[in-house]
């Protein structure tokens, strides 16, 4: 399918994801998108079919918050996304639902297979359909310890572990990759 950078982004959008651009020489991607869990396979998804690869998919831990109307489990999936053959990285993410499963792309990108087992044994992360979520790195018996899980008098919000909100007149993507991709 491949398509222009404006393709991939309405695309995108039109799945539902918030889609904010931002600087890349200050945040290292060109575009921010957060997901629902419904929708991280379609996103996966139209990444692969825009020509993306996946380049890494962790955790990080913060303080639960409410997500329209519904609690989440402090958990945050990062998943960051570039192409070959121009300069455009992509950040997603998503909010780990209380029952802390995610759906799993690894039958979409083959290297995410690794990733999700490692995400399972730091953060206590499940990916539904996984074809092998056994510990990638900790023994057996550890399987119920996450080491990456923060104590609760330590978590800080979402807001103070990110960039702060970026000022309009500093996104300059265009001229990087406004061609085909």
């Amino acid at each position: 399918m491949m398509g222009t950078y404006e393709d991939f982004k309405t695309n995108v959008m039109n799945l539902g994801g918030d889609v904010t651009e931002t600087d890349f020489h200050q945040r290292g991607y060109h575009l921010e998108v957060v997901l629902t869990v419904d929708t991280v396979r379609k996103f996966a998804q139209t990444a692969y079919d825009h020509g993306f690869y996946l380049v890494f998919v962790t955790g990080i831990h913060v303080l639960p918050e409410t997500v329209e109307g519904v609690k989440t489990s402090g958990l945050e999936m990062v998943y960051q996304f570039a192409t070959f053959d121009r300069l455009c990285r992509v950040k997603a993410r998503v909010s780990v639902p209380e029952d802390m499963t995610v759906p799993s792309i690894c039958h979409i990108y083959q290297g995410a297979n690794w990733h999700e087992r490692e995400t399972r044994d730091f953060y206590g992360i499940r990916f539904s359909d996984h074809p092998n979520l056994e510990p990638l790195l900790l023994c057996e018996e550890d399987k119920d310890f996450h080491p990456l899980l923060k104590e609760e008098k330590k978590l800080k919000s979402f807001e103070e572990v990110s960039w702060p909100a970026q000022r309009p007149d500093m996104v300059d993507i265009q001229t990087e990759t406004s061609s085909d991709l």
